[in-house]
This record gives C-alpha cells, sequence and structure tokens, in this order.
C-alpha cells in the first residue's frame, strides 16, 4: 500500500484586457499606406501566481492576441517569474521576449509613439523565443539586469546582454547597457545609454545607442532628444528629434535618417485617445525617402 498526500497553495489568478482601433497612414515612408488605414488590435492577458514553501513567488502570464491566432498561433508574451525577494527575479520568456538593450532602444518620454514611427528604428539587441531574463532591485535606487539567448530555433549563436538602471534622485533616470547580438549570420555589438528628468510637468530626455556589426558597413549610431509635457492629470504632449547614422557605402545606404515627431494622449478613464505625426528625411537611409508618418488611436481596457 502507499499514501500519498498533496499540499494546497493559494493561487491568485487574474485576467486583463486591451482593444484599440487605429487609423494609420504615411506617405513616402515605411510599408505602403494603400489599403484600408483602419485597423484593430485586442489582447487578453491571463496571470497566475502563486507563493512556494520557501517564500519565492511564481508567476505565468500570457496574452491571448487576434492577430496570433489569425498568423497560425494563440498566445503571445508567454513567460514565467520566479521572484526570489533580495536575490532578485529569474525568468524564462518562452515568447516575444526582448533583451536588457533592446527594452532600451528608445526610452525617450512621450505622450504616443517613438521619433521614427513608420521609419527605421534603432533596433537595438536581441529578442527571440525561449530565452532568460534576470533584475534584481534591492539596492535602493539601482536595478541590475541580465539576458541570455541560447543558440537554436534559429539563434545562430547564444547572446548576452546586462544593463543597468539609477533612479536615487527624485526625476532623475539614467540606464546604460550592453551586449552581443549573436542570432545573425554576423555578431552585433550594441550599448546604449540615456538620461530622463522630471520636472515639474516637463520631462526631458537624451539618448545615445551604437550598434557595430562584425559584419562591413553595416554599424549604426542612434542620437535622440525629446521632452513632454504633463497639461493636466489626464492630457499630455511630446516632442522628440532623433538621427539615426548609416555607415553602409552606396548613396541608397549611407544617408542619415532624420524624424521629428509631436505626439499627444489623453485619457478618460479605461478610454484613452493619442496621436502622432511623424516627419523623416531619408528614412531608412534612401535619401529619396523624405515624408511622413501619422496615427490616431482608440483605446481601451478592462
Amino acid at each position: 500500500a502507499s499514501l500519498a498526500t498533496v499540499s494546497s497553495h493559494a493561487v491568485e489568478m487574474s485576467a486583463s484586457g486591451s482593444a484599440t482601433i487605429s487609423y494609420t497612414g504615411n506617405s513616402n515612408v515605411g510599408s505602403s499606406g494603400s489599403g484600408n488605414p483602419f485597423t484593430m488590435a485586442d489582447t487578453v492577458n491571463f496571470s497566475a501566481s502563486g507563493e512556494m514553501d520557501n517564500g519565492f513567488i511564481v508567476t505565468m502570464t500570457m496574452g491571448m492576441d487576434s492577430s496570433k491566432t489569425a498568423a497560425g498561433s494563440v498566445f503571445e508574451d508567454r513567460a514565467i517569474a520566479i521572484d526570489m525577494g533580495d536575490m532578485g527575479t529569474l525568468s524564462f520568456v518562452a515568447q516575444d521576449g526582448s533583451s536588457v538593450t533592446g527594452a532600451m532602444d528608445d526610452k525617450m518620454p512621450s505622450a504616443y509613439e517613438e521619433t521614427w514611427f513608420q521609419a527605421d528604428g534603432p533596433g537595438n539587441g536581441s529578442g527571440a523565443n525561449n530565452m532568460w531574463t534576470y533584475s534584481n532591485s534591492s539596492m535602493e535606487g539601482v536595478k541590475l539586469e541580465a539576458s541570455f539567448t541560447p543558440s537554436g530555433g534559429g539563434q545562430v549563436d547564444s547572446s548576452t546582454d546586462v544593463g543597468i538602471t539609477y533612479t536615487g534622485i527624485d526625476g532623475l533616470t539614467i540606464g546604460v547597457a550592453a551586449g552581443t547580438d549573436s542570432g545573425g549570420s554576423a555578431d552585433m555589438d550594441n550599448s546604449t545609454k540615456y538620461i530622463t528628468y522630471a520636472y515639474d510637468a516637463f520631462t526631458f530626455g537624451v539618448q545615445s545607442n551604437s550598434a557595430d556589426s562584425a559584419t562591413a558597413n553595416a554599424d549604426e549610431e542612434y542620437m535622440a532628444y525629446a521632452v513632454s509635457y504633463a497639461v493636466s492629470d489626464d492630457l499630455s504632449i511630446s516632442y522628440g528629434y532623433s538621427e539615426l547614422d548609416y555607415e553602409g557605402v552606396s548613396t541608397i545606404t549611407d544617408e542619415t535618417q532624420e524624424a521629428a515627431a509631436v505626439s499627444v494622449s489623453y485619457s478618460m478613464g479605461s478610454m484613452s485617445l493619442a496621436a502622432t505625426r511623424s516627419d523623416v528625411d531619408n528614412e531608412g537611409g534612401n535619401k529619396e525617402h523624405d515624408g511622413a508618418g501619422y496615427e490616431i488611436n482608440l483605446g481601451f481596457t478592462f
């Protein structure tokens, strides 16, 4: 005979979601502007968490996205996080993961979109499925982060990033990260650093990214400046400017992309209305691609 015992622990489960309707357009930049400009996005996020005998808290999250379903999948943002208290949080991200430098690719204050909306972004850092991340905020005002993407499954070699964020002075945030993206045919050494400072209703920011590729003439340098203003608790506006410099040697890829954008957002409880307008010169490094991108977005959370 045998006797089996099972101990039951309280598990908290929750569900939240969002849905948006967007009107998007562009002229001479980004993807084709033809077709129906209206789009809808919706996601339902599920979360379940419970405490282990040793005090660790394990949380599983996943999001169900209609666009993923249409593409033959169902879930996105699948992850398991183990909160170990002062020892930090270790996460396994099964889908839609981002490295430390990737998460810091553009940290400039904005009421809605980045300056390079509908154009080429800095693209800093690796991102893949089935990756590991770690964060530790046990030291006051300091957050340490690391990410590791194993090789395989389209990842040629493993990629590693590390970063640190400092918030020890009221209103000031400083972030620095670096790593090597080895997922492609050639290694890419990425680095990023940014500073934002909030004073009264204003938030100012400056950022610099660098991507050094083992492939000849494939390096990129990114610089951005931005300011946002909270008109009220519900209304915010922002202006930003960025430059993305390409190392290429042809007349198509050695131009500097310049982008300037104005964004505005207004919230009314669970409903929000946001808009952005980005003017771009030399989109993607092509001197013949000067134009603009714009979007109006109506969102709901539940």
